[in-house]
């Protein structure tokens, strides 16, 4: 926004404040002018206290404005949020003013109505004050790439006095109450910084040596164009169990919507190193071999072979077995 933006949005305020104060200054020659009248005080003094909080409320505004030029942009909540309270307070002085000593018997009266209206609108209730805490605590900002449990993984598009709008990787629009957010688990892969760390599993067999393995592995990544290669990429021994050896392949995204793209060519480099190596991970592989006679289970587990005067004279039959296996590394 630029400054002439800016003025704009101040001239009107400003302008009503410089009346009200002109006729609260001036009040006394009013009075002579137009006749004494409590009316026209109250209706002067009024007019100053609704003038101050827009004036005030639209500075402050501007200054988070300028303030969120040269970081990420506050949320709408925050700014209206500041009206309300200073629009609330003139309202509450003004009501003092015109109702005297008589303020508190009126509050008092409304106090059946006021609960009524609180039970009926309960649940609006509980999603602004659950906005209200968000805006205030701050867990995520506008363009914050985020993780609800439960609910949506997205990017924050706008945050309200009741709901939050969220956009996911697939283009879907969400809207999601406050108060639900509020009572879940958040994930925020944009604070501190937008830089974070990911992970791949590999499994490679007992053959191949884990500084080998290591050293195959850094070696297919050496060609990434979008990982980050400033921390490194580094591998570390995630399992050592009886099917084979599992490897954390660990990496840095410069940022959380390209977390798809770069496990993708993570998972492709990998596959073009391990091939090019003759080391592949390990894998189930059928095979046949000849029996003179079929079998079949006994009851403590074991196969046993049966003969018959019916199968006595064909041609041997095969029967298929899985094991694990993998080739050996050159």
């Amino acid at each position: 926004m630029t400054a002439k933006q800016h003025a704009k949005r101040l001239i009107w305020p400003s302008a009503l404040m410089l009346i009200s104060l002109g006729m609260v200054i001036f009040h006394t020659e009013l009075a002579t002018f137009l006749g004494p009248s409590d009316a026209l005080s109250l209706g002067v003094t009024a007019a100053a206290y609704f003038a101050s909080a827009w004036l005030v409320s639209r500075v402050l505004s501007l200054a988070l404005d300028q303030a969120a030029a040269r970081r990420q942009p506050y949320p709408r909540l925050l700014k209206d949020l500041i009206t309300a309270v200073l629009f609330l307070i003139a309202a509450a002085a003004t009501g003092a003013l015109f109702m005297g000593q008589g303020a508190v018997g009126a509050l008092a009266g409304s106090g059946l109505v006021l609960a009524m209206l609180g039970f009926a609108i309960r649940n609006v209730v509980a999603d602004t004050l659950s906005g209200i805490a968000l805006g205030i605590e701050g867990p995520f900002r506008i363009g914050d790439w985020v993780d609800i449990d439960g609910l949506s993984r997205g990017r924050v598009i706008e945050i309200g006095w009741r709901t939050t709008r969220i956009l996911t990787r697939d283009a879907t629009y969400m809207i999601l109450p406050n108060s639900q957010i509020a009572r879940q688990r958040i994930t925020n892969y944009s604070a501190p910084k937008p830089q974070y760390r990911a992970q791949v599993n590999i499994t490679l067999d007992h053959s191949v040596s884990i500084e080998r393995a290591k050293g195959i592995i850094l070696n297919s990544l050496k060609d990434a164009e979008l990982i980050q290669m400033d921390p490194a990429p580094d591998v570390r021994v995630q399992a050592y169990e009886e099917s084979g050896i599992t490897y954390a392949v660990r990496y840095w995204l410069s940022r959380f919507d390209r977390d798809i793209d770069c496990r993708d060519e993570v998972y492709t480099l990998l596959d073009d190193g391990l091939r090019r190596a003759g080391t592949v991970s390990p894998h189930r592989r059928i095979e046949f071999y000849a029996a003179s006679a079929p079998f079949q289970m006994t009851e403590n587990g074991q196969s046993a072979s049966i003969s018959s005067s019916s199968d006595r004279g064909q041609t041997n039959k095969y029967f298929p077995t899985v094991a694990h296996t993998s080739p050996q590394a050159p």
